[in-house]
């Protein structure tokens, strides 16, 4: 595996990384503790491409791929974690399972959209009463008419709720088969009649982004809305859920190598006992094995991106990413705290909204203890 980027890729890297500088670090402080959605952000990363990086440009993509959107998640999360995760979650989540699984209809009619970044897609998988057992789907779809009529709720949904959004795909019991759910994935459009988006979450991190709990009461949509194949809805999913692990692992090592940036920014200017902080053994070491962690979990990502699109099995390989660098970016934001001592429990400075943001990374798109038993399982165990 090469680790040196691409004249083409270290480009883009570059070219987000001076965004997040002068566009989303300046105003993101204020728009985090507001609770606010980042609108006039969203619309500059569309304008840049950024959600249109892995499609294809018949679909109004820039014909790039899933490592291009990986690398600008670590740049933007270096800065901020909750306009990352919305540009992570409207491409791996919203668009990506259109682009996968639907028909060309679905795809002439939905992607350019929401590659421009003008609308935005969400994923509908977990519910109040399954989290890491998504098999446990209650919502239900049942076909009358022509139409699906769908019942249930999602929980925790990203980017479900804001004035943008186009649609939501959600997973839903169709039928049973032999004692088995049959599960399928359904396109519901924003505004359908009986779709109720409900007040966005009092979140501790992420609080730039948007999530809500979703309802559905006899929402129906046309048949043709039914994505990819009837029956293989969850399949569909973890499938998507797989390529999305590499992407939070992206944006994971982007906030544990924001945590080091922050750290040795501050180590150099603050002072104690007559010396700055960062000539101190402690503190030394303290940094070092930040960095050590997110070298280590860049390497991880980069790997798994790799195989995936080797067109290799990745499985595994995404989970240890995810794993690996969802570990990081947590013990990298405690120990930048530690770092800022008093300061950085304060919310006016970076790595008070890292803490708040990194925990999170542990559970999202799939707890650190699911990404264990797929590792086992990956293993024969």
């Amino acid at each position: 595996m090469d680790t040196h980027l691409s004249e083409e890729y270290e480009a883009l890297r570059a070219t987000v990384e001076d965004f997040a500088r002068r566009e989303v670090a300046p105003v993101i402080g204020e728009l985090y503790e507001r609770g606010q959605f980042p609108y006039e952000l969203v619309k500059k990363m569309g304008e840049m491409g950024l959600f249109g990086l892995p499609f294809a440009e018949e679909y109004g993509g820039m014909g790039g791929d899933y490592f291009a959107l990986c690398l600008a998640l670590e740049e933007l999360a270096r800065v901020d974690s909750s306009v990352a995760i919305t540009l992570e979650a409207g491409v791996s989540l919203g668009a990506m399972p259109i682009y996968r699984f639907g028909s060309e209809e679905q795809k002439q009619r939905w992607l350019p959209d929401l590659c421009s970044g003008a609308r935005l897609g969400a994923f509908g998988l977990t519910e109040a009463g399954g989290g890491s057992d998504a098999g446990a789907t209650r919502t239900t779809a049942r076909l009358d008419g022509g139409e699906w009529v769908v019942n249930g709720s999602k929980a925790f949904i990203t980017n479900s709720g804001t004035d943008i959004t186009s649609l939501v795909t959600v997973t839903a019991v169709t039928g049973a088969h032999g004692g088995r759910k049959e599960i399928s994935a359904i396109v519901i459009p924003s505004g359908t009649a009986g779709f109720t988006v409900a007040p966005g979450y009092s979140k501790v991190g992420w609080r730039a982004s948007d999530t809500h709990e979703l309802f559905f009461d006899d929402v129906r949509v046309p048949e043709e809305h039914l994505l990819g194949e009837r029956g293989r809805g969850y399949a569909q999913f973890l499938s998507i859920l797989d390529e999305g692990r590499i992407a939070i692992a992206a944006l994971s090592v982007g906030l544990a190598q924001g945590c080091v940036d922050e750290s040795v920014r501050y180590a150099k200017e603050r002072e104690a006992f007559g010396s700055p902080i960062g000539r101190y053994q402690a503190i030394q070491f303290l940094i070092a094995d930040m960095e050590a962690r997110a070298h280590t979990a860049r390497l991880a990502y980069h790997h798994a991106a790799a195989r995936m699109l080797a067109g290799e099995p990745f499985k595994k390989e995404a989970a240890i990413a995810k794993l690996v660098a969802s570990n990081a970016a947590m013990d990298n934001a405690r120990a930048a705290t530690q770092v800022f001592g008093g300061y950085g429990f304060m919310n006016e400075y970076a790595v008070g909204r890292f803490y708040r943001d990194a925990k999170i990374l542990e559970v999202g798109e799939g707890t650190s203890e699911v990404q264990r038993m797929l590792i086992a399982r990956q293993l024969g165990l």
